[in-house]
């Protein structure tokens, strides 16, 4: 699979699940909990707010990061390490719409899925 804005078919995404108030964890640990989430075809996404660990920093992490979702536990996991996240270009909320550029951008970062 190589589409960085939906979700891996093996990830444990079902249409309608709410992910807000689910931790998020790293490949190397937690980063945060899910503010908020995106389902929509090729543009979802999740916001996860990182509390102390940067400052309180929201970032915002393409669908296709997403390797697991255990309901259960409520825990995500996404498939890049803290550094990888913490150095995203900066999510700056202003509006329910992600802008564009932001998009293009952090796909840059993040590049094609593997």
């Amino acid at each position: 699979m190589n589409d960085l804005w939906n979700h891996r078919p093996e990830s444990g995404w079902t249409d309608g699940a709410d992910l807000i108030g689910y931790a998020v964890e790293a490949s190397d640990g937690r980063i945060g909990k899910v503010d908020r989430h995106s389902a929509d075809t090729d543009g979802a996404y999740l916001v996860v707010d990182t509390g102390p660990w940067i400052f309180g920093r929201q970032v915002l992490l393409p669908a296709g990061t997403v390797t697991a979702i255990d309901h259960e536990e409520r825990t995500v996991h996404v498939g890049r390490t803290k550094d990888e996240i913490k150095g995203a270009p900066e999510y700056v909320s202003t509006s329910a719409a992600v802008p564009p550029e932001y998009v293009s951008a952090l796909g840059g970062y993040y590049g094609p899925l593997i």
